[in-house]
């Protein structure tokens, strides 16, 4: 009997010293708020100063969106991630590529594009959110066009540029990526370049934006902090911050992990983005169903990523998955819900009870379900059977 009392001690220390050096994310999980419901949001950037032939994908788009919606008569929502200008190639050109010129959303060349917008944000199915004045920092992308042809003939092209057609660092806009590992821009120039691109988007519609997502998903404190002072309140992440393009081009320097609801420094709502559904890349409907069911064990929202090109290209295909996943996710959880980002982050900070789940068995089982995503820590419990009853904590719930 001795010898078994001490096997149990044994293994009851050796599980609870595994759980305090995992304390901090295994708590920052269990403060995780927890959803009442499926919740699913398309979440789409890049749209708004760019190919002419947005005109003629958004109606399309806003059709579908329209015609699917949940027991609570909600469309489905999509959000614009937008962008308010393009280079003026012919400018730029004309002037030897030595001066910047923009091509703003305002332009009369976008005019059947942003009614398109302003149709289905009427519509309840279009949600925009600040993605950008543009797709890129400026100086950096005019240092990068006097060593790089492609840059440059990418710069100077005649007709509203397309911006998926950059390299991948200069799309990021709040590093300097002319040069790798980027270069930090100084925090007066990104205040100054967040209150211009704000004012902006209250111009084209007529309220200042409170959601914002950077382009590329690499930003820093001095972005939040500008973002706060013109009344940004939800920030859309990827579950961590990159503040830098590293030598090799790739988002790095990653300063922080982000969880649904945590606060910001500058005090916005994080909400967190990572279901990746593509369809033009030959993501399927089952993809959205899988993120869905994903996050609805861990009783957290999804919000499913997609951009722009997959309703440029590939049109009628994409726009059918879409549309599949969409109607497969309700036939699925007849109890889905569609709401905005901003919505969904206000239910968050008010702990609305009628979004946000306080009953315990429940709470256990979505902060079990979130446990294998901790780093190491799912390895650990296998090894040292704390597995067992973690499962049967989930299962009990």
């Amino acid at each position: 009997m001795t010898m078994l009392v001490f096997a149990v001690a044994t293994i009851l220390l050796l599980w609870a010293t595994i759980l305090l050096s995992f304390f901090a994310p295994l708590a920052a999980r269990w403060r995780e708020p927890v959803l009442r419901h499926p919740v699913l949001v398309i979440e789409s950037d890049d749209w708004g100063a760019g190919p002419l032939a947005q005109a003629e994908a958004l109606p399309r788009l806003s059709a579908v969106l329209q015609g699917i919606r949940d027991r609570s008569g909600r469309s489905a929502v999509m959000t614009l991630g937008v962008i308010l200008e393009v280079p003026d190639g012919p400018r730029i050109a004309a002037s030897g590529c030595s001066e910047y010129h923009a091509l703003p959303l305002t332009d009369a060349r976008f005019d059947d594009v942003r009614a398109a917008m302003q149709s289905g944000i009427a519509a309840g199915v279009f949600v925009p959110q600040l993605h950008g004045q543009c797709h890129y920092w400026p100086p950096a992308l005019m240092c990068a066009a006097q060593r790089d042809s492609a840059v440059r003939d990418w710069l100077t092209a005649p007709t509203p540029a397309t911006t998926e057609g950059l390299p991948s660092p200069l799309q990021s806009r709040w590093v300097d990526a002319s040069v790798l590992p980027s270069r930090t821009l100084p925090a007066d120039a990104i205040r100054q370049a967040v209150a211009a691109e704000a004012q902006t988007y209250q111009t084209l519609f007529g309220s200042a934006p409170q959601v914002a997502v950077a382009t590329t998903f690499v930003w820093n404190d001095a972005v939040e902090a500008a973002w706060a002072q013109v009344g940004i309140e939800t920030v859309i992440t990827p579950g961590r911050r990159a503040t830098c393009r590293t030598a090799a081009g790739q988002p790095g320097c990653v300063d922080a992990t982000l969880l649904a609801g945590e606060r910001s420094l500058a005090g916005q709502t994080y909400l967190v983005r990572d279901v990746y559904f593509e369809p033009a890349l030959g993501h399927v409907p089952q993809r959205l169903l899988n993120g869905l069911s994903t996050r609805t064990r861990q009783g957290r929202a999804c919000l499913a990523e997609t951009h722009r090109f997959n309703f440029l290209q590939a049109a009628d295909a994409s726009l059918a998955t879409l549309e599949t996943g969409l109607r497969d996710a309700l036939a699925s959880r007849p109890d889905l819900r569609f709401v905005t980002p901003l919505e969904l982050a206000h239910a968050m900070r008010q702990g609305d009870p009628d979004w946000i789940e306080t009953r315990l068995k429940l709470r256990l089982s979505a902060w079990r379900a979130r446990l294998d995503e901790i780093p190491r820590f799912r390895r650990i419990a296998q090894l040292s059977g704390l597995a067992l009853p973690l499962a049967l904590l989930g299962a009990r719930a």
